[in-house]
This record gives C-alpha cells, structure tokens and sequence, in this order.
C-alpha cells in the first residue's frame, strides 16, 4: 500500500478507490467512507471532492457510488484490487499482539477467490477477540471491503479438523495459502 500511496499521492486516496472498487453496487454516505477507510474526515472530505471531480466516483444527494463508465475503471481495478498490494508479513505482524497465534490461514480476496468461505483463518490460544477485531478493522480499511474470517482456540480447530467440520473441510479443501503455522503445530491434514 505504500508504494502505491506514493505513485497515487496518498494512501488514503488508495483506500477510498479500493472501498469504491471492491463494492461496485453500493452507495457510501460521507460517515461509512471515513469509518470504512479509517481515513481523518478532513482528508476523506478532500479525497472524495477530488474522485468525484474526476469521475471515479459520482455523488447522488448524500451518498456516493462508483461510476460505472469512469475512463480507466478496469486499470485502477487491476492496479489496486487485482495485484497482491497486501504484504503476508503484514497480516502476520498484524495478528502477533492478539494472542498466541498457531495457524494463520488466507483465501479469500487474499487469493483472488471470490467464492471462498472465508478470507481469514486465525487459530491459538488466549486471544483476545477486540484485539482480532481491530486488527481485521484495520485490513478491512487497507483492502477495501469487509473480510469474512472464522477464529477457533487450538483444540477447538484440531477437533473440528479430526471431524470433517464442514466449515473447516471447506477452508481448507479449496484454494488457501497458509502464512503461518507454529512449529509446535502438526496439521498433516492440513496439507493438501
């Protein structure tokens, strides 16, 4: 994101097109853009007065939608929505102050897999579930769109694992990458 913050001239105009980008259909009013892309209201304010005078996005009373016949659509989609501009390492350091985290497991918008069950899978011990959460707050701004994640505790995942979980079997039978697995963990089945 930063790179591309440089080249766009802020990282916050990079998360208002990707909240645009990744959610065609919808209108934002000015509150969801700021609390969607955890951007101040003073700079969402500008960036938003600036893609609507280019016609990225186009405002209908209070809220505003994408512009479907906007010139370059299908280049800003494939330059913020389509190429991997979220670090893994970044996930990863996101998630180290949550708890002890085992598995991290990504699919999802992560992948290019808009038909997955999830798009993140955390596993570990003593999490504590409001630091999960503002840390998934904090990607959902990055990427643009709200994230469908599952957390389970160690034995609860090894359990559901050892019982063909439908949920777990789903995550983990079609595409995924797994970012990070503890040494301590033995998920054979895990492996594909």
């Amino acid at each position: 994101m930063e790179i591309l913050g440089k080249i766009l001239g802020s990282s916050a105009r990079v998360k208002i097109m990707r909240l645009f980008l990744l959610n065609l259909k919808n209108n934002f009013n000015r509150k969801d853009i700021i609390k969607r892309s955890r951007v101040n209201p003073d700079v969402a304010g500008r960036e938003v007065k600036l893609l609507t005078s280019i016609g990225f996005i186009r405002k209908h009373g209070k809220v505003w939608s994408f512009n479907p016949l906007f010139k370059y659509a299908k280049e800003f989609d494939n330059l913020l929505v389509s190429s991997d501009s979220l670090d893994k390492k970044t996930i990863i350091n996101n998630f180290r102050k949550v708890g002890r985290v085992k598995f991290l497991l990504v699919s999802g918008i992560f992948i290019k897999n808009k038909d997955a069950r999830v798009d993140l899978l955390i596993v570990g011990d003593k999490m504590k579930k409001s630091r999960i959460e503002e840390e998934i707050r904090k990607l959902e701004a990055e990427i643009g769109t709200e994230l469908a994640y599952a957390i389970f505790d160690t034995k609860e995942f090894i359990y559901r694992l050892d019982m063909y979980d439908k949920l777990v079997r789903d995550i983990l039978d079609f595409p995924h990458e797994v970012i990070f697995q503890a040494k301590e963990l033995n998920l054979t089945k895990v492996a594909r």
